[in-house]
């Protein structure tokens, strides 16, 4: 295979005189230096489940390390209270709280993005005003990278009453033109910890639907719990299934290698100092 981007009648042809083109080949470019792994170097990714399922922390980390470039460590945890699932507007708030503990708690450990690894996205401001490292919400990362893929999308997600926070992201987030249809199946999310067929076989037959019903062209899978599945659905579907804990993985690394950070100067400032009481006082100390 003749290189394009040297000497001879191929680069001659691409790029008109051969002196341009030897001179653009010797020059150091930025995408050779974006796209060296080794000239990102390593990285420390925090991977946030805002439930208290210890079984779904475990398989979305390991979804995330399975994706992540060799030099990322990801370290996943979870909030020290709340609900096991996140299934409805009252288990969202204490989420979004659990989400607010572990990044005060994570304050002096220097990492360099955060993911927050349930579809609601919640406590997503509350956590970018936290850190200056990136935080991607799994819902946010997915919708965007299912617009780079196809014109349309749906969304397959767990139990019908939380579709409407998806809807609401979709607004907040600008794709509505996009997004096609958002599908519920009932499927309980502790159901994904350990996933057997016959919930695969209902994820996909809900996936198979949307795409008729919707004339969409990718998937978007609804829960962070369905990480582990998105492969296996890849493959028996035919189309591009996003899973968003893995977008968001691949997105943080992204900015981290283009050197951005959380903006601190406007919506995203720390919070103020203040006085905290009850059981949450410990949350208004500020790091040391």
């Amino acid at each position: 295979m003749q290189c394009l981007c040297q000497g001879g009648a191929p680069a001659q042809r691409l790029h008109g005189r051969y002196e341009d083109v030897h001179a653009f080949a010797c020059m150091p470019t930025l995408y050779a230096k974006c796209t060296d792994l080794d000239t990102v170097g390593t990285m420390k990714l925090l991977l946030v489940n805002p439930n208290t399922s210890q079984a779904m922390t475990d398989g979305m980390t390991d979804a995330a390390r399975a994706v992540a470039a060799p030099g990322t460590t990801v370290v996943g945890r979870q909030p020290s209270f709340g609900p096991v699932s996140i299934e409805s507007h009252f288990d969202d708030v204490f989420g979004a709280a659990g989400v607010a503990e572990q990044l005060r708690l994570a304050q002096t450990e220097a990492f360099d993005a955060v993911v927050i690894a349930c579809f609601g996205d919640p406590g997503l401001d509350a956590a970018r005003e936290l850190t200056t490292a990136p935080v991607l919400g799994i819902a946010e990362a997915a919708f965007h990278a299912a617009s780079f893929v196809a014109t349309g999308f749906s969304v397959v997600t767990t139990m019908t009453r939380t579709c409407v926070i998806a809807e609401r992201l979709v607004q907040r987030y600008g794709f509505e033109r996009s997004c096609r249809g958002i599908h519920g199946t009932d499927i309980p999310v502790l159901a994904l910890e350990h996933c057997g067929e016959d919930t695969v076989a209902q994820i996909e037959a809900a996936a198979r639907q949307a795409l008729r019903q919707d004339r969409s062209g990718a998937i978007v899978l609804g829960c962070g719990g369905m990480a582990t599945l998105c492969r296996s659905l890849q493959q028996r579907l035919g189309v591009p299934v996003i899973d968003g804990v893995s977008a968001a993985v691949k997105m943080a690394e992204a900015l981290v290698a283009l050197g951005l950070t959380t903006e601190k100067q406007g919506d995203y400032a720390s919070p103020l100092p203040k006085r905290w009481v009850g059981w949450a006082a410990p949350l208004g100390e500020q790091p040391r």
